[in-house]
């Protein structure tokens, strides 16, 4: 019998169907690579990794949501403009709407695209991820293009000033901090872990509490460190970011009359 022989036929009026069933109930069976996409005659090109990709994991990764339904996926912000961005880095034109929240308004975006979808879960992304969201499968040389992404989403860039004490009493000081957010631990330990890698520092980490519910972690570069990191996250002016956190970097350089750090010119490493 050539291929497709059993095309209709059933358990019931076919011996050989019901042999063939009884051999395999009660067993299970597991997909190990994913199903091919389709759009009309044509299969869909998967996504693969890139700058400005990286950097679009690292807004979803702290902004965005998968939405259980398997194909929507939802990025919300304060920042309009960081919305506009992550369409724009997707190459998207879809319409950017208003919600009322209860310190103002934020701003979201929500479209289907269920190859991207799969593709983020691919890397370490689920729905609800805010607790459980863990380490990123992202190449060794993209780390930095994604922290961008997560300091843009749920990070800081800040400037502020000091009292000295002591012998320094009286006197004000600059500091500068960058500063990353997660509700995960597990994440925010894979974070410091990637970017020691990468640049030689270390940061610490703490536990910010709140008291509307879950606290934080959070991992935080002193004044030098945070020169170091800053200068490999904007390494351009090209490079997609939120504005408003950039301009306090641009700041810090002009208060200091400073240029960025070059890695290998000092003792960070």
């Amino acid at each position: 019998m050539g291929k497709g022989w059993a095309k209709g036929l059933t358990k019931v009026g076919d011996a050989r169907v019901a042999h063939a069933a009884a051999a395999h109930l009660g067993m299970k069976y597991i997909r190990r690579t994913p199903r091919p996409l389709w759009k009309g005659n044509a299969m869909v090109k998967p996504y693969v990794w890139t700058p400005t990709l990286a950097y679009v994991v690292g807004l979803t990764a702290t902004d965005g949501c998968l939405i259980d339904d398997g194909r929507h996926i939802n990025f919300k912000s304060a920042d309009e403009a960081l919305v506009a961005t992550f369409l724009q880095c997707l190459e998207r034109s879809n319409r950017i709407q208003r919600q009322a929240t209860k310190k103002g308004s934020a701003f979201y975006t929500q479209f289907s695209d269920v190859t991207l979808y799969r593709w983020l879960q691919s890397v370490g992304l689920t729905p609800r991820k805010s607790l459980t969201l863990g380490p990123l499968t992202v190449p060794s040389e993209l780390v930095l293009p994604l922290a961008r992404g997560l300091l843009d989403g749920d990070g800081s860039v800040s400037l502020f000033e000091y009292a000295g004490t002591g012998k320094a009493k009286g006197r004000r000081y600059q500091a500068l901090r960058a500063q990353f957010n997660s509700a995960s631990r597990p994440h925010i330990d894979w974070l410091r872990d990637e970017v020691r890698r990468a640049l030689g520092i270390s940061g610490c980490v703490t536990y910010i509490p709140s008291k509307l519910g879950a606290g934080c972690w959070r991992l935080s570069y002193g004044n030098r460190e945070s020169e170091w990191i800053l200068t490999e996250l904007y390494p351009d002016r090209s490079a997609p970011c939120l504005l408003r956190k950039r301009d306090n970097w641009d700041r810090w350089l002009a208060l200091n009359n400073a240029a960025a750090p070059r890695l290998g010119s000092g003792s960070a490493r």
